[in-house]
């Protein structure tokens, strides 16, 4: 498959409908994904990104039914991780002089994984190649999401390839925003950038400011996964600028963990107490061992506050819920409120482990938490309540 995007830039990517796990099986991907790549003609011609590892052979036998390879000029290498640079090691064999333009950090990274020492050519922000009647500029993005991520800029098309800025894990043969589910689209895209740029998030600020003292005009987004953008492109970038701003809508999320379901009842009888409190808030419920963990980042991302409940086991806290602290804590999210709970039968530490891996993970901790001895009884149940509505006011 590949497609015009403009009379010059062909997409020459992969749609990968089967992917359901992605950075080995640390994210979901509940929807496939694309690996874009784009093949721009002029008099120069250039390749924009190649694709994942697995589809090296199928994606360079694709390309070269698309253009002689041996016609290609330039590779762009915007980002070196295998998602995007593993077919390069097959196109290198056939087109072996290449140059292949990337950052500092592309190049030595690249290296580091392919053990190859092509012909790179390193570019910096305003470097350009000149293609004949369009010329390629350069914008490093480092941190978004790795340190040698760039992007490149089309004159004359007015197309930004922003690489893993602006994408979503996300397959789809018709390939442009205004041809697909408007609600499933923005709930990929806020999922990847809730559980991959939201540690970066300072960064994407300066780099959109970067991008508009160059006073460039726009009429497409390409990035290196899922829809390219072209109604309305700065609405993404619209959406980044929020959500990279501590975002947070009026939700709490209730995360916990049960073993013989005391812990459950507890965060049921929360929910509660929340929703007598503020019937306007939503609230959402994940039983850690039986959700998907980045859908539920994904809703902590959208919270104010969470709450987070283990039972007691072996002096210490159930492995789902450890896990997912963990998790969270490298997502370094910003301002929200948390708290614990818990049951236990016979020592009760769960509640002040859970504590102090949230103040850890950067939440503003509301109280010491609540515990529960066995099963609650109606007394406790009321006290669950009750410190849902604490937690809300």
């Amino acid at each position: 498959m590949s497609f015009k995007i403009t009379d010059s830039v062909t997409w020459v990517g992969k749609v990968d409908w089967d992917l359901r796990r992605f950075h080995g099986h640390e994210l979901s991907t509940h929807r496939g994904s694309t690996y874009n790549s784009y093949l721009v003609r002029d008099e120069k011609n250039v390749l924009i990104d190649t694709a994942w590892t697995p589809f090296a052979h199928e994606y360079v036998d694709k390309l070269a039914e698309e253009i002689d390879l041996d016609d290609i000029d330039y590779i762009v290498a915007n980002h070196s991780e295998v998602d995007h640079s593993g077919a390069l090691a097959e196109l290198m064999k056939r087109i072996p002089d290449t140059p292949i333009y990337c950052s500092q950090n592309g190049a030595k990274m690249i290296k580091a994984q392919m053990h190859q020492d092509w012909n790179f050519k390193i570019v910096k922000t305003g470097d350009k190649i000149d293609l004949g009647s369009k010329e390629l500029i350069f914008i490093e993005a480092p941190m978004l999401h790795w340190p040698d991520s760039m992007f490149c800029y089309l004159t004359g098309d007015a197309i930004l390839f922003s690489n893993d800025a602006f994408g979503q894990h996300y397959a789809t043969e018709v390939m442009f925003n205004d041809l697909v589910d408007k609600d499933e689209l923005y709930q990929e895209a806020l999922k990847y950038y809730a559980n991959i740029l939201t540690p970066f998030s300072r960064f994407v600020p300066k780099k959109v400011a970067e991008f508009n003292e160059l006073n460039l005009p726009l009429n497409l987004i390409c990035p290196s996964h899922g829809v390219i953008w072209r109604d309305n492109p700065l609405q993404i970038v619209e959406q980044y600028a929020k959500w990279a701003d501590n975002y947070q809508e009026n939700q709490v999320a209730i995360i916990y963990d049960t073993m013989w379901n005391s812990t459950k009842k507890m965060a049921e009888a929360i929910a509660e107490g929340l929703h007598q409190q503020d019937e306007t808030m939503k609230i959402k419920l994940f039983n850690l061992s039986i959700s998907d963990k980045n859908d539920v980042v994904s809703e902590v991302f959208k919270s104010k506050g969470i709450l987070v409940g283990s039972s007691t086991i072996n002096r210490g806290i159930l492995s789902a819920v450890a896990g997912f602290l963990e998790e969270i804590k490298g997502l370094g999210f910003k301002d929200k409120k948390a708290a614990a709970f818990g049951s236990y039968g016979w020592s009760g530490e769960s509640v002040g482990i859970v504590t102090e891996r949230l103040k850890e993970c950067g939440f503003t901790v509301e109280s010491e938490g609540l515990k529960a001895l066995w099963n609650p009884d109606q007394d406790m149940v009321a006290q669950c309540r009750d410190f849902g509505k604490e937690f809300v006011k």
